[in-house]
């Protein structure tokens, strides 16, 4: 569309003569400020820009033309200043003439990267082309002004003297101030107008603003910047924010694009040392944090078990399946992890194992072996600490010594007296373990607790015996060495449980030992009621009462008299008497000698009251089913006579005849009378 001439040049005259017409027509603003340059009248040339700024303002409406010819003068100017080293007055007049911005930044390669190639096209007035500085880098242009300036006047040359290399350093600090100043400038004119949609531009203009802001530890105008709505390029800014130690600006970045990975490496290098940054203090809080509200399981397990090298505790909490709803793992998969977390660290091992068994509850007779394993090489440790061996050895000595009748069981005893520490924690754990699982392999179990002091672990030993089925010696252990009557005699209502249910629930209770999980797999209860369901309860438990009066027998009579007298219900005294020494006295034995005849004559009393009813309702029987027989006569089968001989001729084909004999009082029915005496069978109700 061509344009009226007045309007571009509203101040022209014609003149017109005899053959010819010549025109007055002003300077246009390019020109006249294309003078001024090549004049080297800079100072001119941006009050002649400013005067038509200001021109431009005033109008309501503005000539697009004009506002062009504006734009273009501004960058001329910015671009001269530019090659001067002017860099101030250059960012100034390079953003009042809205120079794209990835022009100006192709001049600084190291803040520019890959964010744009020799490719990519940029709008720029083909005038401003012509006339930008040809160097490849601002750091070159530098270098040309000051040849153009200082030499030959500084030896050896301008590359080398010191004056010039403070100088180049100077003023290549200003020439990224004025960049930063640019594009902060940008950075605002782009909130102030609302732009939201996707531009090539925002990208170079937040990542090397933010390469600025990171390289002079701006780090509060950094934080700023990623916290506002950006368009960081997350791999450019990336490099730069390792090498100048903004890791929390990196962390910060990362969590926006949700890259957990990488986010967690960084905690990792920060925890280990190798990285620091004082605006992150707990890297390891944040890396449990985040791995908790994970749902990446496999991503919580790979750090879980770095955590687990260095805080087993939170480790072993993260690597435990929390209830999700999903899909749990597979054994075989639990065994895999078990696997790893043993070898970043055996203790975390040992309490994954503790989880597995007792809170997900494995049926794994391995996994059970190996926590039993556990628990016994644990308690191997523990007895190489001097003062608990010597603890332990006096608090068994103290308990067989006291010789009370007290029910107080030795597990008790241990558990109440014995001052709070690892060791023992560590022992009850253990009692608990082999008393509650039935799954272990008790065999290996005892061979591990063969050799050590059975003084010590009298009662570890009595519970495996019980567990293998050696009665007499578990018994012969509580009896003998460890004094425990209570327990023996426990042993044998329980059906070979040395510690009963209420007695480790009791312990457990105890908030402070933390040993809840541990009692709610104890399994005396559940083979009792395996027992009672079998029918199989009170013989065992007469046969164990059995082994456990000949303990006593062999070394307290006392003991075995109150055993009798006690058990006595439980006792047949058949058994009792030919193991019963002969120098007792009768008066010992009355108590159980008197009980035993007495529900002896009371089973003999009930069998007879029994017989008698059963007799008295065999006769009702008779007297019911009496008249109903009679009723229903009978069938005869008798065999036809011969017609010649009167013998009966067999039929193979068709039998035996049957003849139907009526009797006198119903002979429609052909019935035999009955006899006053009807022989009718027996029927005996029990």
């Amino acid at each position: 569309m061509m344009r009226h001439l007045t309007s571009t040049f509203p101040k022209s005259g014609l003149l017109l003569l005899g053959n010819s017409v010549q025109s007055l027509v002003p300077s246009t603003l390019i020109s006249q400020a294309e003078s001024l340059l090549d004049s080297h009248r800079i100072e001119e040339a941006v009050d002649l820009a400013n005067q038509q700024l200001k021109k431009l303002q005033g109008h309501v409406t503005v000539d697009e033309d004009e506002a062009d010819e504006l734009r273009y003068v501004y960058q001329r100017i910015g671009f001269q200043c530019f090659t001067e080293t002017l860099f101030e007055d250059a960012g100034k007049n390079l953003f009042d003439g809205d120079l794209e911005p990835r022009v100006l930044v192709s001049y600084y390669p190291e803040l520019r990267g890959s964010l744009f190639s020799a490719n990519d096209t940029m709008d720029v007035y083909a005038g401003v082309a012509e006339r930008m500085p040809a160097e490849a880098s601002v750091d070159d242009i530098i270098a040309a002004n000051l040849v153009r300036n200082y030499s030959p006047y500084l030896k050896p040359n301008t590359q080398t003297a010191p004056p010039t290399a403070e100088l180049r350093r100077i003023l290549g600090m200003a020439a990224v101030d004025m960049l930063e100043i640019f594009l902060r400038k940008c950075r605002t004119r782009r909130n102030i107008e609302g732009k939201r949609k996707a531009d090539p531009l925002y990208p170079v203009v937040d990542t090397v603003l933010a390469k600025i802001y990171a390289q002079a530890e701006k780090t509060t105008e950094l934080y700023t910047l990623i916290q506002e709505p950006h368009a960081i390029v997350l791999a450019e800014i990336e490099p730069v924010l390792k090498q100048n130690g903004q890791y929390n600006a990196l962390c910060m970045l990362y969590k926006q694009v949700g890259d957990d990975e990488n986010l967690l490496q960084v905690w990792a290098k920060l925890v280990e040392g190798e990285w620091t940054d004082d605006d992150i203090p707990n890297p390891a809080d944040d890396m449990f944090s985040l791995l908790t509200n994970s749902k990446n399981r496999a991503l919580t397990q790979k750090w879980g078990l770095w955590l687990t090298r260095r805080d087993p505790d939170r480790g072993i909490r993260l690597l435990m399946p929390r209830e999700t709803g999903k899909r749990p793992q597979r054994p075989d998969d639990d065994l895999a992890l078990l696997e790893q977390i043993r070898e970043a660290n055996p203790a975390a091992g040992a309490q994954f194992l503790e989880y597995l068994v007792l809170q997900k509850r494995s049926s794994s007779r391995d996994l059970h072996t190996q926590l039993a394993m556990v628990c016994v090489d644990q308690l191997l440790a523990a007895l190489q600490d001097e003062e608990v061996s010597k603890l332990w050895r006096a608090k068994e000595s103290s308990y067989t010594s006291s010789r009370s009748e007290s029910i107080t069981t030795f597990f008790s005893y241990f558990a109440s007296t014995t001052p709070d520490s690892p060791t023992k924690l560590v022992r009850l754990k253990t009692v608990l373990f082999l008393q509650g699982s039935s799954l272990y392999d008790a065999e290996a179990i005892r061979e591990r607790l063969a050799p050590l002091p059975q003084r010590v672990f009298s009662l570890e030993l009595a519970i495996v015996d019980g567990k293998l089925g050696n009665h007499r010696a578990a018994l012969s252990t509580l009896v003998n060495d460890l004094r425990d009557s209570s327990s023996a005699e426990a042993y044998c209502t329980l059906g070979g449980d040395v510690i009963p249910g209420k007695v480790a629930q009791g312990i457990c209770a105890d908030a402070r030992l933390g040993l809840g999980m541990w009692a709610s797999g104890l399994g005396g209860k559940g083979r009792q009621n395996t027992l009672d369901a079998n029918g199989d309860a009170a013989a065992k438990r007469k046969e164990l009462l059995k082994i456990l009066l000949e303990v006593y027998m062999s070394d307290d009579a006392e003991r075995a008299a109150h055993l009798v007298n006690s058990q006595a219900m439980n006792l047949d005294v058949v058994d009792v008497i030919p193991i019963v020494p002969a120098k007792w006295p009768l008066k010992v034995m009355s108590s159980f000698l008197a009980r035993s005849f007495r529900r002896t004559v009371h089973a003999r009393q009930e069998g007879r009251i029994v017989k008698a009813i059963s007799a008295g309702q065999n006769l009702e029987v008779k007297d019911q089913t009496w008249l109903v027989l009679r009723e229903e006569g009978m069938v005869v089968e008798e065999a036809l006579d011969d017609d010649e001989g009167g013998h009966a001729h067999y039929d193979e084909k068709n039998g035996v005849v049957e003849k139907i004999v009526a009797g006198p009082q119903q002979e429609e029915k052909g019935s035999v009378p009955w006899t006053a005496e009807p022989d009718v069978a027996s029927v005996h109700i029990t």
